[in-house]
C-alpha cells in the first residue's frame, strides 16, 4: 500500500490492528500527545511574544482611539483565522466594538481582483481602495512567505498603516521585514500547532487592547 504524506499524523489508521481495544488506546494516546504538544507550543509562544504583545497592544489602542481601523488578511486556513480575529474586534463577546474588517470575506471582490489583476494583488488593491493613514494591517500566515501578503504589507507601509504579521517556523519573509512593524512568530514546524498558537495570540491581543481602551476611557 502506498503511503500518504500525512501518514505520520495518524499512523494507526492503516495499521493492521485486529484488537479494537488496542486501536482505541492508540487513538487516545495520539490525542493526548497532540494536546500536550499544543499546550506546550502555546505557552512557549505567549512567553516568547510577551514584550511584543505589550508594544503592539499600545499601538493598536492608540490608533483605534484616534479613529484607526483594522484590516486583516490571509490565505487558506489563515483566511478563516484572520476573519475570526477581525470579528473578535468588531463584534466582541464583551467590551467595546472596534472597527475591523477581514479582506477575505467578500467573494465577489476577491474573485474579481484575482481574475482581473492577479491573485498577488487581491489584498493590496483592497487596501488602496479602503485604507487610510493611521489604520492597521494584520497579515496572518503559517509560513510568512505568501507573495500576496507581502505585497499587501508593502502597500500598507506606503500608506502609513501599522503593519502586524503572524507567522510560524522562523517567521519567514515577515521576520526582519521593513514593511512589518511587528511580527508574532510561532516557533513550530507543525501547521496545526502554529495556527492554534496564532489563535491564542490573536485572542490575547484583542483582550489586551480592550483593557487598554478601557483604561484610556477611564483616564479621560
Amino acid at each position: 500500500m502506498q503511503h500518504e504524506p500525512t501518514d505520520f499524523l495518524y499512523p494507526f489508521i492503516d495499521a493492521q490492528e485486529d484488537n479494537p481495544e488496542s486501536l482505541l488506546a492508540d487513538l487516545a494516546a495520539s490525542a493526548r500527545a497532540k494536546a500536550a504538544e499544543s499546550l506546550a507550543v502555546r505557552r512557549a509562544t505567549l512567553a516568547a511574544n510577551a514584550d511584543l504583545l505589550a508594544r503592539v497592544t499600545s499601538e493598536l489602542a492608540r490608533r483605534f482611539s484616534t479613529g484607526g481601523r483594522m484590516f486583516t488578511f490571509g490565505n487558506g486556513g489563515s483566511s478563516t483565522d484572520c476573519t475570526t480575529l477581525a470579528g473578535l474586534f468588531a463584534r466582541p463577546p464583551t467590551g467595546k466594538p472596534l472597527p475591523a474588517w477581514s479582506l477575505t470575506t467578500d467573494q465577489a471582490i476577491v474573485t474579481a481582483l484575482g481574475n482581473d489583476v492577479g491573485f498577488e494583488l487581491v489584498f493590496a488593491r483592497q487596501l488602496i481602495a479602503r485604507a487610510q493613514p493611521g489604520d492597521i494591517a494584520v497579515a496572518m500566515s503559517t509560513s510568512g512567505n505568501s507573495p500576496n501578503l507581502l505585497t499587501a504589507l508593502a502597500e500598507a507601509r506606503r500608506r502609513d498603516l501599522y503593519t502586524v504579521g503572524f507567522a510560524g517556523y522562523d517567521g519567514g519573509a515577515f521576520a526582519g521585514n521593513p514593511d512589518v512593524d511587528a511580527c508574532f512568530t510561532v516557533a513550530s514546524q507543525s501547521v496545526h500547532r502554529i495556527q492554534e498558537a496564532q489563535a491564542l495570540l490573536g485572542y490575547r491581543l484583542w483582550l489586551a487592547v480592550q483593557d487598554k481602551c478601557d483604561q484610556t476611557v477611564g483616564v479621560a
